[in-house]
């Protein structure tokens, strides 16, 4: 009990909450006058020095005033390029999780144009296109990729991959996860990457659900038991299910699994092809026999009933003989006439 309450300690450790932000396009007028300011200062403290310069006489002398401009310029206009670095664009869908220094600073949300500290760097490990890279102390480093988290919602095509179902049979399942982010902190800090942890525990949770139920029914199976071919939709609402439960700590919402694809592994595809079709021309037979018992036994009524001709027992039995020779063959029945008595 105390390992769980850690555990839940740790994966709850971050709340996500709104990072501090300002207008993008306030700070940009600000940053454009501070630019001008500082452009302004360097050329009057250039026009300065050469005219203190000039009426001094001598390239040598320096005005004081001068170099204050000069440099205050040059440190303006660097001030204010430094500052470019603290705008951030945010489309719809889309959410920045931003750091300070290696704490949790907060999460921007809302679609806009922004400037926060320019000391915020964002992070995305699971970003498509990010690297991982390993320090020589064993510290990870993540480059490249967007530093957005897309909020939008995804979809994971899971590989096929060959799991035994109930009865051990082996069988190849594929699955589509449809999800989304819905806790940004929970995705970034708790797991290493959210879209390969993402894609473990759906072949994870595949497999457990697929080793519950067998891949289809037999005669001798209780028929309302649930199978894999039969009960795709609840199979898959179990999926989903057990899915939600095991990403729920990295802050991801399961809408839907879908299974895409299920078959017998070759191994034992051919033999169970071999079994379906025995089970249907069985089936097949079955129903024949039944029909052709039925015509026969309505033949003998119909006889009987307008009196066309008196049967024995022998006579019955060598004419449901032929009957069903004649119905259930596979092949035509070939007329034999027989102009003799039969005793």
């Amino acid at each position: 009990m105390e390992n769980n309450e850690n555990t839940e300690r740790i994966v709850n450790r971050y709340t996500e909450k709104t990072a501090r932000a300002y207008s993008g396009f306030a700070m940009l007028v600000v940053i454009l006058l501070m630019i001008a300011v500082g452009i302004g200062g360097i050329v009057f403290g250039i026009m300065e020095l050469v005219r203190y310069a000039a009426e001094m006489g001598s390239e040598d002398a320096v005005s004081a005033l001068g170099m204050v401009l000069l440099f205050g310029g040059i440190l303006v206009v660097t001030a204010g390029s430094i500052l470019c670095a603290g705008f951030h664009v945010l489309n719809p869908n889309e959410a920045l999780v931003l750091t300070l220094f290696g704490k949790y600073y907060g999460t921007l949300k809302k679609d806009g144009f922004y400037w926060t500290n320019i000391f915020c760097s964002g992070i995305n490990p699971g970003s498509e296109r990010t690297g991982i890279t390993m320090g020589a102390n064993g510290s990870m480093s993540y480059v490249g990729g967007s530093k957005k988290v897309s909020l939008k919602t995804m979809t994971l095509n899971n590989e096929k991959q060959t799991v035994n179902d109930e009865r051990g049979n082996p069988i190849i399942i594929g699955t589509i996860v449809i999800w989304r982010i819905v806790d940004t902190t929970k995705a970034v800090f708790n797991v290493q990457n959210y879209r390969t942890f993402l894609s473990t525990q759906c072949d994870s949770a595949t497999r457990n659900i697929a080793r519950m139920y067998p891949y289809d029914l037999f005669d001798e199976d209780d028929q309302n038991e649930k199978t894999l071919r039969g009960s795709s939709q609840e199979i898959a609402a179990m999926m989903t299910k057990d899915l939600q439960e095991r990403v729920s700590m990295a802050g991801l919402e399961i809408l839907e699994v879908r299974i895409t694809h299920l078959s017998y592994a070759p191994e034992i595809a051919a033999a169970m092809l071999q079994r379906q079709q025995a089970e249907a021309i069985v089936a097949a037979r079955k129903k024949i026999v039944e029909g052709a018992v039925g015509m026969v036994e309505m033949a003998l009524d119909q006889l009987n009933a307008d009196q066309v001709v008196e049967l024995d027992d022998e006579r019955k039995a060598a004419m449901v003989s032929n009957l069903l020779v004649v119905l259930c063959g596979s092949k035509d029945a070939q007329p034999v006439v027989n102009s003799g008595s039969i005793y």
